[in-house]
């Protein structure tokens, strides 16, 4: 099961997929990615307010990063805080539901303050999926703050979660409340080999 921070600001960060910090953020990649917006973010403004954010855009131009590096700082300044690759997260829960132990897990979940969801949507929710991811947003609408960071833009989600009623569920409770950055443009991976091999 994905990592929560029970009380210890680290706990949760040691589990985030990179390494990050707000002031190592990389604004000279030409990437869609401004300044000004991400010193709004850092504030955690958006997270008091249980408000949400997007971060999209294509494989490598460090969503991830941003997310995590946003993740760090609230577990710094005391929140708690959950990071899961949503795949992996929605698979886990399928296994809990059969163990029963589903709703347990949810509890978990609905404590912290900031849920951070990475690659949500890499591919398309299945039908035990689409009732959990339900249940997961409905425990934070307007309370929590999630950030969801997916290679498709929000226009694209309605049909990756398949099912239309609940694909107007969970949009209605997430959009709305919502800030987002777009990112684009190659790959950081891909630009920073490319330096490497130039030195």
């Amino acid at each position: 099961m994905g990592p929560s921070c029970p009380g210890c600001h680290s706990a949760a960060y040691q589990e985030c997929r990179y390494k990050a910090y707000l002031e190592q953020i990389d604004y000279a990649t030409n990437r869609g990615l401004e300044r000004n917006q991400m010193e709004r973010l850092a504030t955690l403004d958006f997270v008091h307010k249980g408000q949400n954010l997007f971060i999209t855009g294509s494989s490598g131009t460090g969503k991830s990063y941003l997310a995590c590096a946003l993740g760090h700082e609230a577990c710094k300044r005391g929140f708690r805080t959950f990071y899961a690759n949503a795949p992996k997260l929605l698979g886990a829960l399928k296994v809990a539901k059969v163990k029963g132990t589903l709703e347990t897990e949810l509890k978990k979940i609905e404590r912290c303050q900031l849920l951070i969801l990475d690659d949500l949507f890499i591919v398309p929710l299945d039908a035990k999926e689409r009732p959990i991811l339900l249940e997961i947003i409905e425990d934070r609408h307007e309370r929590k703050s999630t950030i969801i960071t997916s290679q498709y833009p929000s226009s694209n989600w309605y049909d990756m979660v398949g099912d239309p009623t609940i694909a107007d569920a969970v949009l209605d409770r997430i959009i709305h409340t919502a800030h987002t950055i777009e990112l684009y443009g190659e790959s950081m991976r891909k630009l920073r080999a490319k330096k490497s091999q130039s030195i």
